[in-house]
């Protein structure tokens, strides 16, 4: 019995080390993938202390490159060849010009045989590409002026043979409900129930405005807003219908008065606002300072 015992610890204990052994092995594993991962070169880094960071601008392009690397060592010919490739510039039209970061020109970069470093370049300058080829890819806007692309345009017969189209869907919509709108399907979506906007005329708010007299004082609701009514009537600015000018007590407003350039009435800037009849009730409304609450009720 004890060494059948003897044997089965021992054998538990080789079993232990291998799966030691084994986790281990593993874990060096996944730590070595780790540092492989951390170390990699990621082209992120300065690869040297001679690259040099520079801000592009282009002379056809409103267009700014925020940053391009290039190295010190590299002459003007090779620095113009990798540009063609941001830019759409031939590097036979090329013109370079150092600024630096105030935009003042540091110097023209005539000499394609001179290094980029000769002329003072450093991080932080901008190189300012001048095209002068008047047939260049980059000139009068056809790398930046979407306008100037054809677009494809579909016309309503094949646009009707298509399957699953949303007007398609619309009709089928409308067939079931006449009175179906996009903004009626989108709160039944949320699970709202709609309510159709008001159907606005020359009229709207005649009744209500016909009780409202310049001067009164009255309340803005929501809000319970005081002021003093500045205006009553029409405005051609603004969607047909009566309207009401209001000079709040406080700067709670939007306007001085003034309406997409149509002067109502005056007042400070913030103080005004235009509101439907609807929403102004007169009578006696204080400004809110003059109130007298007792200690109970503050």
């Amino acid at each position: 019995m004890t060494s059948s015992t003897s044997r089965i610890g021992a054998s538990l204990r080789v079993a232990r080390v291998s799966a030691t052994t084994r986790a281990k092995s593993a874990m060096s594993a996944d730590l070595a993938a780790l540092r492989a991962y951390v170390t990699a070169e990621t082209h992120a880094q300065r690869p040297a202390a001679t690259t040099i960071r520079l801000r592009v601008s282009h002379s056809n392009l409103k267009t700014s490159f925020l940053e391009i690397r290039f190295d010190a060592h590299q002459t003007i010919d090779e620095v113009k060849r990798k540009l063609m490739t941001h830019c759409g510039s031939n590097a036979s039209a090329m013109t370079l010009v150092l600024r630096d970061v105030d935009g003042s020109v540091v110097a023209v970069m005539g000499d394609e045989t001179r290094k980029l470093g000769y002329y003072g370049a450093s991080d932080g300058m901008e190189l300012h590409v001048v095209d002068s080829d008047p047939q260049s890819l980059s000139a009068n806007g056809w790398l930046e002026d979407v306008s100037k692309v054809k677009k494809y345009v579909m016309s309503d017969e094949d646009y009707e043979k298509r399957e699953s189209t949303y007007r398609k869907w619309k009709r089928e919509q409308v067939a079931r409900d006449p009175s179906w709108t996009i903004e009626k399907h989108m709160a039944e979506q949320r699970g709202q129930t709609y309510v159709p906007p008001e159907q606005v005329d020359d009229d709207t708010g005649a009744e209500e405005a016909a009780k409202i007299e310049v001067g009164a004082r009255c309340e803005v609701n929501p809000g319970a807003k005081r002021g003093v009514v500045k205006f009553v009537g029409r405005c051609e600015a603004l969607p047909p219908g009566f309207w009401i000018g209001v000079q709040f007590d406080e700067p709670v407003g939007m306007n001085n008065g003034t309406v997409k350039g149509v002067k109502l009435f005056e007042c400070n800037d913030g103080y005004g606002s235009l509101q439907r009849p609807k929403n102004v009730s007169c009578g006696d409304f204080p400004p809110l300072d003059d109130v007298d609450f007792s200690e109970d009720e503050i």
